[in-house]
């Protein structure tokens, strides 16, 4: 008696792996399709599972995930594709007026000067209005005037690239440098005070502030002189305006790198 073929012709296993093959294709749409999640979709899914979900900033930036904060640039600002040059060169002008007529106003020389050029504007702080001779804390009669030139810069502070702050001494022996560490500390301290004041008071993304210590080596007048010594003994800040043509071509070289293939 012969024995019963078995049926299927032994290709029961294609069944099995077409199955599988199937789940694969699947499970790989699915991820694709949870990569490429737009935020507000993801808020929605969250929302359905937990109603009391509440929205908190991550640290994290992506494309147009859930995790996709504002890219920025190195300020901390977003670049205002709508801002234009002549937008900044008219909010430095407005500076420069708002501190000027400041300046005008007080006693010549007694607190600060205003100067312009080249899209920067130059304040020179006086060492008398605001510290005492060989300190580095601020008097009290300095904090009205920074309190003008904080609210002088709140008003223009998305146009402005930076804030730099030197210190400066005097040679008190004209016939001998001063001592190197207490001349550079001194001028830095006077420096880094005014900008924490600054910091302290003002909208401007920190990261836009630098202070340095120059010590007695950029004198403007005679140290010979008690007059030339007093000029000496300054505080400067240069605000320069941002240059929109140039984060352009950075935001541009960096859209570019981000979207090279890799090898």
């Amino acid at each position: 008696m012969k024995k019963k073929k078995s049926g299927g012709g032994g290709a029961n296993w294609m069944d099995t792996y077409g199955d599988m093959v199937t789940l694969l294709l699947c499970f790989f749409v699915l991820l694709y399709s949870m990569s490429t999640i737009s935020e507000e979709k993801w808020k929605a899914i969250v929302t359905s599972f937990n109603p009391n979900a509440i929205q908190t900033p991550t640290e994290n930036s992506g494309n147009d995930g859930p995790l996709a904060d504002d890219i920025q640039n190195p300020g901390s600002e977003t670049l205002e594709y709508e801002m234009t040059q002549a937008d900044v060169d008219d909010a430095m002008e407005t500076l420069y007026q708002a501190l000027k007529a400041y300046a005008d106003q007080q006693e010549a020389g007694s607190s600060l000067s205003v100067t312009k050029g080249d899209g920067k504007v130059f304040v020179q702080f006086n060492q008398t209005a605001f510290f005492n001779g060989n300190r580095a804390e601020l008097r009290e009669d300095a904090l009205p005037i920074l309190d003008t030139v904080c609210g002088a810069l709140n008003s223009v502070y998305t146009y402005i690239d930076e804030v730099e702050i030197m210190g400066h001494t005097a040679q008190e022996d004209p016939g001998r440098p001063n001592t190197v560490r207490t001349d550079r500390m001194l001028s830095a301290q006077r420096a880094t005070n005014v900008l924490i004041y600054i910091q302290e008071n003002c909208q401007l993304n920190p990261a836009r502030l630098v202070s340095m210590g120059m010590g007695q080596w950029h004198p403007e007048g005679d140290n010979n002189t008690a007059e030339g010594r007093a000029k000496n003994r300054r505080v400067e800040m240069v605000v320069s305006g941002r240059n929109i043509e140039e984060e352009l071509a950075k935001a541009g070289a960096v859209e570019t790198f981000n979207t090279q293939p890799s090898t």
